[in-house]
């Protein structure tokens, strides 16, 4: 090869790189501040585990970036994300939800950003959020409508979906919300994780706890959507996940693996036929919990 051939390959390949960094998708994803005790709701670590694991199964598809304890993105941030992940608090502690926050997500979505919310995320308020949510995923947790009991999901079917792609049947214990307040006729939703709950459920009368609706739907053994997609009408997808309360499950390699397809896909970047493919050792899930005492 002659010196002037290998100086246009190279001149081509720099010309190359920027467009290949340009093709990557922007994760934007948001950590709370530490919330109950050792081993639950730990966001930041989560995050970090998560982003840490798209980085090394996905490192060529996404650019991803992290904000912790509640920290939000500059407005660029949020201006170029693909697609926005938010595990945190929810209810009137959400991030989203702060001062003229709900606002800027709004018109995020309207060009067609993604959105995900992770365990209590997934929770705003009927008349704070609660419409926004209802629209940006479908589908979203409903204080005195929706409930939040600890309890064994066994996932044993799923739609052919890009999300649950290399998704093996799994189990886990967890704080699995169900009785979601979905769009009506659920449309443009897809349940990606779906479980009956135990019978013996006990579930009184309160803000979360239950209501006659959704101790009927236990009686019935009507099947409960725990994760689910939705393509929006501006051209965006949003989905929901309600586990994520113990942070062992992320341990979980097919647990992990449909939440990482899920952001891909929220980002609009292709989900590999074999899903995001990680590893977590003991050390790596332990790392970067919040210091709330004995663990």
């Amino acid at each position: 090869m002659s010196l002037l051939t290998r100086v246009c390959l190279l001149a081509l390949l720099a010309l190359q790189l920027p467009l290949l960094a340009a093709d990557k998708k922007s994760i934007v994803m948001i950590a709370g501040r530490p919330s109950h005790g050792p081993g639950a709701h730990e966001h930041n670590a989560g995050v970090l585990l998560l982003a840490k694991c798209l980085r090394e199964g996905a490192g060529e598809l996404v650019d991803v970036k992290t904000h912790l304890n509640a920290e939000w993105p500059s407005d660029e941030e949020i201006a170029h994300a693909d697609t926005i992940v938010i595990y945190a608090d929810g209810y009137t502690g959400h991030p989203a939800i702060q001062k003229d926050r709900l606002a800027q997500l709004t018109a995020q979505m309207k060009r067609g950003c993604g959105f995900l919310a992770i365990h209590w995320a997934t929770e705003v308020r009927k008349d704070k959020g609660g419409a926004e949510f209802l629209e940006w995923m479908g589908g979203y947790c409903e204080p005195f409508w929706s409930v939040n009991p600890q309890w064994q999901a066994d996932f044993t079917q799923f739609p052919v979906h890009p999300i649950a792609n290399g998704v093996h049947p799994f189990t886990t214990h967890d704080e699995w919300y169900f009785h979601m307040r979905f769009k009506a006729g659920m449309q443009s939703v897809t349940p990606i994780l779906s479980a009956v709950p135990p019978v013996k459920m006990n579930l009184p009368d309160g803000e979360r706890s239950g209501n006659a609706d959704v101790r009927q739907q236990v009686a019935d053994r009507l099947p409960q959507h725990m994760a689910w997609a939705t393509e929006r009408a501006d051209g965006g997808r949003g989905f929901g996940f309600t586990g994520g309360h113990q942070h062992k499950n992320w341990g979980n390699d097919d647990q992990r693996k449909l939440v990482l397809n899920a952001i891909l896909w929220t980002a609009k970047a292709p989900v590999p036929s074999i899903g995001v493919e990680s590893k977590v050792t003991a050390e790596e899930l332990l790392a970067n919990l919040d210091p709330k005492g004995k663990k």
